[in-house]
């Protein structure tokens, strides 16, 4: 939904409620008001409520109508021809056209494509996070269909299948056509929220459309989302109404006993009407009451809220700091009723694959032989900081090169044009080892299409440095080397997995020289190297920690040179090995690793998986302010723990991160048993709960643990699935709650919202989810904010986010600025709004006990009707709007400053109750003051000046003034407008007071103005009742201003102190500038992270092979420099995997960019 949360259930009641009261104003017997009081206010609250909500309405439509409902796609039409369609009209049944790059519309079954033996490429990213390319293929009976659209429409099967469900890695169905049956599983199918790539067009049949998708299934239910000072509002306005009730009782009660004892006394002269004794007159009195007191509930709260939170989202589009120049993006906030929530957030639940990463792989450093290549050093040696002006390699001697890829050190490309032995190696086995897909439409334009980002950062670097990939076929590899086309011969490929975590190749070069490429984790590649490298390993080892150190993951690359008659002994146990039916893969594992030893080492590469800008810095304030965050994403362990120490999320100064892959219940709740006793021994198993009643509801809730050093704590999806289970589900929530940072991996988009859902049970705490894709929906939905980034990944997670913008790092401004101020401002606008109108009210209270119970007021009654929507309302909007504590930059100088929102400490049961104290003693002021000081009194010139009309605009006028200073005293921030509101609205009191009450307003209508025209002149010219406002005004503010003295000087809080250093000084010191620390680092990254078994014998079987590549010619002369699909950004090649452009650096980026961050040690 566009504008999603909102909440009108309290607004029924209310609105029923004062319905109620109108249709008791209009029986004369009861209302002692007229019915003007309530009815102006409420028509006013009604208009400004359905003009606010049918906006809402109407720009969610819109939005729907523009994301959902325009977007086309081709379908074959029963006329035996092809039409472009709404998303909308998609159906069961249907026949789809999808071209390259189009975003698969409902779960298909692929019938044909324009690739051999119909394979398709797609990514599922929105579906997994996972940016590698995986393998469709459809069934060859379908396939050799074709792109003909006569046998297409005239196609007629059946397919049977199972009913809709969430399991996006199973399928299973038949397909029978022409009397045969066909079996059809995962392989065969396109979900949606895939994307096509490296693939012109194939054609599918839909199975499931709209919500019946896998996608769908797993996006969760929307719902009304309220915030907790919702929740405690509804709490405190029945408790409202009951305070009502038993002072309505009390005033009738005291009615029935003044009618017993002094009513008989008026019966003489004003007998009673028959059947109405004590009793009725009593019932009558509490009716009245209840329209007279009404306003400690009054009509314009909820608009106001309302107001006050539509204003609070206007500054978060409107925020220039929020706006992303690049994809001209700004923030936006999508619901209009949760603001306040952002500054109470606890926990954060966020994404990886383009949340907190670029999906960008860039090339940064390597080692070769012994010697590091990357880093830039001056004329005296030292090294210095790498930054969008630094000089970048010329490549120009290389035509083929990739003119956007960006590398600073010179002393590579000289060793290249050296022809240095050990660096030709290292580029020819990136050349060489890999499974990368060379297209060249034309001379010279190359695309790659690699299966894992990593891959086409490598084979792009390559690429620059003079080692050109063009082309392969199954049998060879075809590369061009310093200008030279040189065609080897693939042999055969040792395929990665995840248990070898390394990849080889064996090829004979033209020359008829055998050699075996491998590239690998560090750590494996070293146990298989030839002795004779242990001083070399000892050299690179201090290179991959360095790089290691800095966040980058790292590969180690070694060769060999094979006997040929080895070889062919091996091949052949290799072909019978392959073609066994028992243990094949135990006998290739063992065969692989026979080849693969005695490797010579040629180096290492480092790889920076780009981070968004700005996002370490962002966790690291949000650390400060005591959020939590936790990493969910689909993607492998071994890259998001590799992302988590790069961002800050974990770090190597951690006491320990525990790793929870067991693969049964009882593995797994034994090593979250292990992992809570490492972190406290003493722990018991009933110090995990409190209870915490709400509405009579008993809960659980687990307490936050305090442990010694900080944790992290990384979890598998097959380990969480366990751990989500009822039985154990406690046990995981409260060791992972102990925990610094939290990663679980491999998670479902349903377990993504059964991990918000578990600690929305169980924690008294506010959730907060980012993602990006539509795996994301689901815990986005759950979260009590959900947060969309508009990145790249379609628009599912932004239309069905709360607030939406372009980077992670705005996150920081979202909750430390944005959210801290809005509820900073909703916390004092309640506390003011309710003391403003107990005050209000609770005079009345005292003044029964003067005026017989009779329900008369104390005020006018046009004073009654303009004191909430005229005479207060402006003032306290204001100080709603505008009013913080300190700015934004003092917000980031103290992310403390966050943690009294995470504890409701400024808007509380406790709270309300103080509120109502004070209230009952300034009416108490208000009241007795007045009325003791005109007491017996006379004006000046001898005349009585103690009539109810005059007692009643003293009362009134002192109330004015004693809320208005009250007013003053909370605001923080002093703006124009604020002083404009507050000094207006004590002028339109007076301008109105004396217009109301004037000769010609009484002698025209005096039903509806009973105060005769002197009231107000006589009254206000005398100098006692200037000096009794004055009395009751200081009386009402000295107690404020001794508690506020008291508190600041016995017990300050983190605000009272950043305030008194706020006020200080002129401005904030600057950002603290950390010095750049070199570190070491035990902990590497592993091989291809994202990369995927079966590459291998795709590429060797020949399935992958593309259309013919033009010819080319064989030198570097006559060939000029070309794009390929790669964007690299910052100060290496990137490797995107979509093969979308990326944009360059806009100039004006904030002080949380990259560039403030790469000169500061995040200590990744």
């Amino acid at each position: 939904e566009m504008r999603r949360g909102r909440s009108r259930g309290p607004h029924r009641i209310a609105n029923a409620y004062f319905l109620f009261l109108l249709v008791l104003q209009v029986i004369p017997a009861i209302s002692s008001l007229s019915w003007f009081t309530t009815v102006v206010p409420l028509v006013l609250v009604l208009t400004v409520t359905a003009a606010k909500d049918a906006t809402d309405d109407i720009v969610r439509h819109v939005s729907l109508w523009h994301c959902w409902i325009w977007p086309l796609f081709t379908r074959l039409h029963l006329l035996h021809r092809l039409r472009s369609e709404k998303w909308m009209d998609v159906q069961v049944g249907d026949i789809i056209k999808l071209e390259n790059n189009q975003f698969v519309t409902a779960d298909l079954l692929l019938l044909s494509s324009s690739e051999p033996l119909n394979l398709v490429y797609i990514e599922t990213a929105e579906l997994d996070g996972e940016t590698n390319l995986k393998v469709r293929q459809a069934l060859p009976v379908t396939g050799d269909l074709g792109d003909d659209i006569e046998k297409l429409a005239d196609f007629n099967g059946e397919v049977r299948c199972e009913p809709p469900n969430n399991r996006l890695d199973r399928f299973t169905g038949t397909l029978t056509y022409a009397g045969q049956k066909y079996p059809l599983d995962n392989e065969k199918i396109l979900l949606r929220g895939c994307t096509l790539r490296n693939t012109e067009w194939c054609f599918g049949l839909v199975l499931f459309g709209g919500p019946e998708t896998k996608l769908m299934q797993n996006c969760g239910k929307s719902t009304f989302k309220r915030t907790s000072i919702d929740r405690l509002m509804n709490v405190l306005v029945l408790c409202i109404f009951g305070f009502l009730a038993i002072m309505c009782t009390i005033l009738a009660i005291g009615n029935f006993f003044w009618e017993m004892n002094e009513g008989s006394q008026f019966t003489v002269f004003l007998p009673r009407q028959e059947g109405k004794d004590a009793k009725f007159s009593a019932f009558l009195t509490f009716w009245s009451y209840v329209i007279i007191l009404n306003t400690v509930v009054p009509i314009s709260l909820y608009v106001s809220v309302e107001i006050i939170r539509l204003g609070n989202s206007f500054y978060i589009d409107w925020d220039r700091k929020m706006y992303f120049a690049r994809n001209d993006t700004p923030a936006e906030a999508r619901t209009t009723t949760l603001n306040e929530e952002l500054g109470q957030i606890k926990y954060v639940f966020s994404d990886k694959t383009g949340t907190l990463t670029q999906n960008i792989m860039t090339f940064n450093k390597c080692s070769i032989n012994g010697k590091s290549y990357g880093d830039v050093y001056d004329y005296t040696g030292q090294r210095i900081e790498i930054t969008e002006s630094t000089d970048t390699v010329d490549f120009s001697f290389n035509p083929l090169a990739d003119p956007r890829f960006m590398f600073h050190d010179h002393a590579l490309v000289e060793a290249v044009k050296l022809e240095n032995p050990e660096v030709h190696a290292f580029f020819r086995l990136l050349a060489l080892c890999h499974t990368v897909m060379a297209e060249e439409k034309t001379e010279g334009e190359l695309l790659y299409q690699a299966q894992s980002p990593d891959e086409g950062a490598l084979v792009t670097a390559a690429r620059n440095f003079g080692f050109v990939f063009r082309s392969r076929t199954p049998e060879s590899v075809s590369i061009m080397e310093m200008g030279q086309q040189r065609s080897y011969e693939l042999l055969a490929i040792l395929d990665f997995n995840n248990v070898r975590k390394r990849m080889s190749v064996i090829v004979r070069s033209p020359e008829g020289k055998l050699s075996l490429y491998c590239k690998g984790a560090d750590t494996i590649i070293y146990e298989r190297l030839h002795q004779s490298c242990s001083k070399l390993m000892d050299v690179t080892t201090e290179h991959l920690n360095e790089f290691a150190g800095e966040g980058l993951r790292t590969l180690a690359l070694a060769y060999k040179d094979l006997d040929e008659d080895y070889f062919s002994q091996w091949k052949q146990r290799h072909h019978e090995a392959s073609t066994t039916l028992a243990d094949r893969e135990d006998k290739l594992d063992q065969l692989y690793e026979e080849i693969e030893k005695d490797l010579l080492l040629l180096g290492a590469t480092a790889i920076e998986d780009k981070l968004q800008d700005g996002v370490p810095h962002t966790i690291e304030q949000l650390s400060k302010a005591d959020v939590k965050i936790w990493v969910l994403t689909g993607d492998k362990q071994e890259t998001a723990e590799n992302i988590g120490y790069s961002c800050n999320l974990l770090r190597e100064e951690m006491n320990e991160v525990f790793i929870i892959s067991g693969n049964s219940p009882e593995d797994v709740r034994q090593e979250l048993r292990n992992a809570r006793t490492s972190m406290k021994p003493d722990a018991t198993e009933d110090s995990m709960f409190i209870p915490e009643r709400i509405l009579s509801n008993r809960v659980k809730v687990i307490t936050d643990e305090v442990v010694n050093g900080e944790y992290g704590l990384v979890i598998n999806g097959h380990s969480l699935a366990y751990a989500l289970e009822h039985s154990m589900e406690l046990e995981f929530l409260r060791t992972a709650c102990m925990c610094k940072a939290v990663i679980c991996c491999r998670v479902t988009p349903l377990q993504k919202a059964q991990v918000v859902e578990l600690v929305k049970k169980y924690k008294q705490a506010v959730t907060l989810a980012i993602g990006d894709g539509a795996n994301d929906v689901s815990m986005i939905k759950a979260a009590h904010i959900g947060v969309g980034i508009s990145g790249q990944e379609g628009m599912q997670a932004v239309l069905s986010s709360d607030y939406s913008f372009a980077q992670f790092r705005f996150l920081q401004r979202l909750l430390l600025v944005h959210g801290r101020w809005s509820y900073l401002r909703m916390c004092k606008f309640l506390r003011y709004f309710f003391y403003k109108n107990f005050t209000f009210t609770f005079v009345h209270f005292w003044y029964a006990f003067f005026c017989g119970f009779s329900a008369q007021t104390v005020y006018d009654e046009w004073f009654i009707t303009l004191y909430n929507l005229m005479y207060t309302a402006l003032p306290v909007l204001g100080m709603s709007l505008f009013d913080q504590d300190v700015n934004d930059l003092w917000s980031f100088q103290h992310p403390q400053l966050y943690m009294p929102g995470q504890l409701n400490l400024y808007f509380s049961k406790k709270a309300f109750f103080k509120c109502a104290l004070h209230s009952c003693y300034s009416s108490l002021v208000i009241f007795f003051i007045p009325y003791l000081a005109m007491n017996d009194t006379v004006r000046d010139d001898g005349k009585d000046v103690a009539d109810y009309q005059s007692f009643a605009l003293l009362t009134q006028t002192c109330l004015m003034f004693a809320v208005s200073i009250q007013l003053g005293f909370e605001m923080a921030y002093w703006t124009a407008v604020n002083t404009f509101f507050i000094l207006g609205s004590l002028a339109m009191y007076f301008a109105v007071t004396f217009t109301m009450y004037s000769n010609g307003m009484f002698l025209m209508l005096p039903s509806a103005f009973p105060f005769i025209g002197e009231t107000a002149r006589n009254s206000l010219n005398q100098p006692n009742i200037w000096l009794t406002i004055l009395l009751t005004s200081i009386l009402c503010v000295l107690p404020v201003v001794t508690y506020r003295f008291l508190m600041i000087q016995l017990c300050p809080t983190i605000n009272d102190r950043v305030l008194f250093t706020f006020v200080s000084v002129s401005a904030p010191p600057p950002l603290p500038r950390r010095a750049r620390i070199r570190r070491t680092s035990s902990r590497r990254s592993g091989y291809a992270f994202s990369h995927a078994q079966g590459y291998g014998d795709l590429v060797t079987s020949g399935r992958f092979l593309r259309r013919p590549a033009v010819s080319r010619s064989s030198g570097f002369a006559h060939t000029g420099r070309t794009t390929t699909g790669f964007s690299p950004m910052g100060r290496s090649a990137g490797y995107s995997p979509t093969g979308r452009p990326q944009n360059v650096k806009v100039n004006d980026v904030e002080v949380t960019s990259l560039q403030m961050y790469r000169t500061m040690d995040h200590t990744l």
